[in-house]
């Protein structure tokens, strides 16, 4: 095979050859690494630019210091330096091999053979490096398997997963970015044979990597397949006995409307709207505040009604969440488009852009407008401020605050 060499623009950064140039010094060895490599290959974006090297992390310290550069010991314990280039930022990890792992944490050892370290890595088209000159050096014949977008992991993929039981997770969230037709038969066996490995590990790890997973471009086939191996039972039994047939049909709304591609949105589709078992997900995944709130949202607000008039909607909107509500005729939308029903796929479609349109109004009466009137001070402001709140409602939000207050 020909030698394969990166020719993009972002290689000939003037910061990042700096970089490499600084840490070959003196017979030492530098290389892009991972994710940019292959990201590369497949033309698709990069978004961070990794570096391994021959260096020990001190060694790195000391000659971007003595370069006028920032580092920043991220990870030195692992080898690995932060360092801030012209406003950019580059991971610097020293070549390692595991000496110990426990499936979930890993003892290295700093080294300097680079087939020993692509050999800890997980999958093949992740242990693929890059010189300065763009070349690329592909120690376990990794290219291939990125060309045909086969994720496979290095070496035996069962005692890969016993090292770290969330490869599994990376392994669906790898072929949902990266992988074409079927997932490699050996990794799929080896994760239904160690899929209980899944219920010993970090909550906010296991959340982060389905996150991950469910914001690529289309993660149908990586969730069909995660559904098949029973793994998306184990650490999403929510979805169990539920279903994903939604999935597809929200993918092809995201298209036809233009919607961002929404992990929790997704997540949504192959989860039931029932606020008990939401709120058992909610804490045993220990989501963040700002997706608990959302998916509370919407298992609360109820389905839509499309036959409802405008009026009767905005009160809905106003009582309720505008987001839960947005979430749930998005899901309309879904639902009807994937059953055909093109007449209600439109309502659903026209009282979503409402509810986005939606600003909720204020009451037109404040406590102090009572004090002023010769109210006391106490529980009876606020009854009176709910009764004139149920009044403004009825009338469609159209009474301003001197007809409320006429109205006592």
């Amino acid at each position: 095979m020909s030698a394969i060499t990166i020719k993009q623009d972002w290689i000939s950064d003037e910061g990042l050859q700096r970089l490499l140039e600084l840490l070959t010094e003196g017979g030492e060895e530098a290389r892009i690494a991972g994710g940019a490599v292959r990201n590369a290959l497949q033309e698709k974006q990069i978004t961070d630019v990794d570096i391994a090297t021959t260096l020990l992390p001190q060694d790195v310290i000391d000659r971007v210091e003595e370069a006028g550069l920032r580092a920043i010991p991220t990870g030195i314990e692992h080898g690995t330096v932060t360092v801030l280039v012209d406003g950019t930022s580059y991971e610097i990890t020293t070549l390692r091999q595991d000496i110990k792992t426990d499936g979930r944490h890993a003892v290295v050892e700093f080294g300097r053979d680079w087939e020993e370290d692509a050999s800890r890595r997980d999958f093949t088209m992740n242990a693929l490096y890059a010189n300065a000159d763009g070349s690329v050096f592909d120690p376990l014949n990794g290219y291939e398997d990125v060309l045909r977008g086969n994720v496979r992991f290095i070496g035996n993929a069962e005692s890969r997963i016993r090292e770290d039981g969330l490869r599994m997770l990376r392994f669906f969230r790898f072929f949902a970015w990266y992988g074409q037709f079927r997932p490699d038969a050996d990794g799929l066996k080896a994760c239904v044979r160690m899929k209980d490995r899944l219920t010993g590990l970090s909550a906010e790890r296991v959340w982060q990597e389905l996150a991950k997973m469910l914001a690529a471009p289309d993660p149908t086939r990586a969730v069909l397949w995660m559904r098949q191996t029973s793994v998306l039972n184990v650490v999403l039994p929510e979805s169990e006995n539920w279903g994903i047939d939604n999935l597809a049909p929200l993918i092809e709304a995201e298209n036809e409307y233009g919607w961002e591609p929404d992990a929790l949105l997704r997540l949504i589709s192959i989860i039931p709207p029932m606020e008990e078992r939401v709120a058992t997900m909610v804490e045993r995944l220990k989501l963040p505040n700002r997706v608990r709130d959302r998916l509370k949202n919407w298992a609360e607000s109820g389905e839509p009604d499309l036959s409802m008039k405008r009026p009767q909607f905005h009160e809905q909107l106003y009582r309720g969440s505008v987001s839960g509500m947005s979430d749930r005729l998005r899901m309309s939308v879904v639902r009807e488009k994937a059953s055909g029903n093109e007449k209600l796929q439109k309502k659903a479609a026209k009282r979503l852009k409402q509810a986005e349109k939606y600003k909720r109004p204020e009451l037109p009466v404040k406590g102090q407008d009572l004090l002023d009137r010769g109210f006391e001070p106490g529980p009876k402001i606020s009854e009176t401020l709910r009764q004139l709140e149920e009044t403004w409602i009825g009338s469609g939000f159209k009474l301003n605050g001197a007809q409320l207050l006429n109205s006592l």
